[in-house]
């Protein structure tokens, strides 16, 4: 999991200097700066749209919320990868995730910011309609309808970036302690210390520490699943034919996680180039990552193959005129094939090891699978409503350019952020990647390597006082 000769000052040294270096490199300003100009289109957007309403949307009848859902649902499915590496490989014992799982859990919550924006913004009046999503009776007295998966939604996102929020920043204080000892600025130094809690790094620190974050790990768990599963049942509970389906909390679940995984690669594989993190993300991180993608990727063709087939097997004239209407008959259907090619047909490339061990190949699989994740929502929403049980209410759907200049702002809002948390906070866990070494194991270590030719065992004489 680490490669190279590294002690524990070399990996203290090597993280912990990109973010305490005096010079800025030139191509994060570039990034920067690209990302914050077009995040300006979120802010201009959601201006006008404030003004205007939502029509400037081609939301439409019987097409009534597009691309509002279709961006909350991707980006909340994004968002699934941080906790999953964080939480479930945490209790799980698996190593592999101590270099991976601090941009992921960062990852996470950038990703869900950028979706709490859509169930706000979509009423075109916040201000008169959103706190209708909150649980609190108005001067009328009348309450939310708790039976309404949007309700739901409201309380399982809201829990989900409180968790996250959580279990991030309590595995960055060991980290923010070492930034501050090691800092030269005094105005680094003094945040970093403000932020660390004055941790010191004793054994009672490490106790609570541990206690803490396994009780954090253990609390985020079960949102793995049941966040998504909330999201899906804004459809699963309708009748809407394409909708009104059993097997959705599952498919979304694993639909998330393949997505969040994407993004976690599209980071990660340049984070190691422009940084020179080939030691501590290695083709090992990307083997395992790949086959996450591969194991997710397959239960998500299962499920459009199930799609289509439940709909013919229910016999139900609405649910197959649907599904042929998804297919082949519909305006739509360059838009499904497209879809099962990113995201059923390319994956497959990550049977061969060659691929699944190439960071170009996998980052390319990667862009190609977030395209075709966004594309499934689009065409779950879109092909389902766009021909309902009225044909003199059929209408097809066009995004405008408000549409569009949305869902980018927010592209541009999460990647400024990843890149501000790369400029000020360690981007791979230092003290966990300390674990990994031989010298941290000071009860006696020993290692299998994969070939079954080489051990080697570390003993330690342990008759020094601890405090030596």
């Amino acid at each position: 999991m680490v490669e190279g000769d590294h002690s524990l000052g070399t990996v203290s040294d090597k993280i912990g200097d990109v973010t305490l270096k005096k010079k800025t490199p030139f191509f994060w300003f570039i990034g920067f700066g690209i990302s914050f100009l077009v995040a300006q289109l979120l802010l201009v957007t959601v201006s006008y749209l404030l003004v205007k309403g939502i029509g400037i949307f081609g939301t439409n009848q019987p097409v009534g919320w597009a691309f509002p859902i279709i961006n909350f649902v991707w980006w909340i499915g994004i968002g699934h990868a941080g906790t999953l590496i964080s939480a479930i490989l945490l209790l799980l014992n698996q190593k592999w995730r101590t270099s991976i799982n601090r941009f992921a859990e960062a990852m996470t919550l950038f990703a869900v910011a950028c979706a709490a924006i859509f169930p706000v913004i979509h009423t075109g009046r916040p201000w008169l309609a959103a706190y209708w999503l909150f649980p609190y009776p108005n001067t009328m007295g009348v309450w939310p309808q708790f039976r309404s998966p949007l309700i739901w939604d409201v309380f399982a996102v809201s829990t989900y970036a409180t968790i996250s929020l959580l279990f991030w920043y309590v595995g960055l204080i060991p980290d923010l302690a070492t930034l501050r000892d090691r800092a030269k600025n005094k105005y680094f130094k003094f945040a970093y210390g403000i932020f660390s809690w004055g941790w010191r790094g004793s054994s009672r620190h490490w106790h609570r520490y541990e206690i803490a974050y396994l009780l954090l790990a253990g609390i985020s768990t079960p949102l793995v699943l049941s966040v998504h599963s909330i999201v899906s049942f804004d459809f699963a509970v309708s009748q809407i034919p394409g909708w009104h389906t059993t097997f959705f909390p599952p498919y979304f679940v694993a639909g998330a996680v393949y997505a969040g995984f994407a993004m976690v690669l599209i980071l990660c594989i340049p984070l190691r180039k422009w940084y020179n993190m080939k030691d501590f993300i290695t083709d090992t991180h990307l083997h395992y990552m790949g086959k996450v993608m591969l194991a997710t990727g397959l239960i998500v063709f299962y499920a459009y193959i199930m799609e289509a087939y439940l709909g013919w097997y229910s016999s139900s004239q609405y649910e197959w005129f649907m599904i042929k209407n998804r297919i082949w008959t519909g305006p739509y259907w360059m838009f499904y094939w497209f879809l099962i090619f990113c995201n059923g047909i390319t994956v497959q490339l990550l049977w061969f090891k060659r691929f699944r061990e190439s960071a170009f190949w996998l980052f390319v699989i990667s862009i190609i699978v977030s395209i075709g994740m966004w594309l499934e929502r689009f065409v779950i929403i879109v092909t389902s409503l766009q021909r309902d049980f009225l044909p003199s209410s059929w209408a097809m759907y066009s995004p405008t350019i408000f549409d569009w200049s949305l869902y980018v702002g927010t592209l541009g809002m999460f990647f400024a952020l990843v890149f501000l948390f790369v400029r000020f906070l360690p981007i791979i866990s230092i003290f966990e990647v300390r674990t990994l070494l031989p010298e941290a194991n000071v009860h006696g270590h020993q290692q299998d390597f994969d070939d079954g030719v080489l051990e080697i065992e570390y003993t330690y004489d342990r008759t020094d006082p601890p405090n030596r």
